[in-house]
């Protein structure tokens, strides 16, 4: 018998290949990590590290979903927006009937 798994209902996929490592990924994802903890959202929101998303030219890339919003050369300033935005206020729009 296989264990099962709750689904999160967001995904935050932050690249950590190299280049994109190099330019703070694995930063970011630390910082999702920390701020989904922080809002109580562990089990709703998770953060998976990709391997290399084959953008370098523009990183570090950082992919929301299920909005399948993508950003390029991701600050944390821009981090926290989308997060406010695809997160935050996604999960405010669902618990509204």
């Amino acid at each position: 018998m296989s264990k099962s798994f709750k689904t999160p209902d967001r995904v935050i996929y932050v690249c950590t290949g190299s280049k994109c490592k190099k330019k703070g990924g694995k930063d970011l994802g630390k910082m999702f990590r920390g701020m989904i903890k922080e809002m109580g959202l562990k089990g709703q929101v998770e953060v998976v590290k990709t391997d290399c998303t084959d953008r370098c030219d523009y990183a570090p890339v950082v992919c929301m979903q299920p909005d399948n919003f993508w950003m390029s050369q991701t600050d944390e300033a821009r981090a926290k927006e989308a997060f406010q935005e695809h997160i935050l206020n996604a999960n405010k729009k669902q618990d509204i009937p």
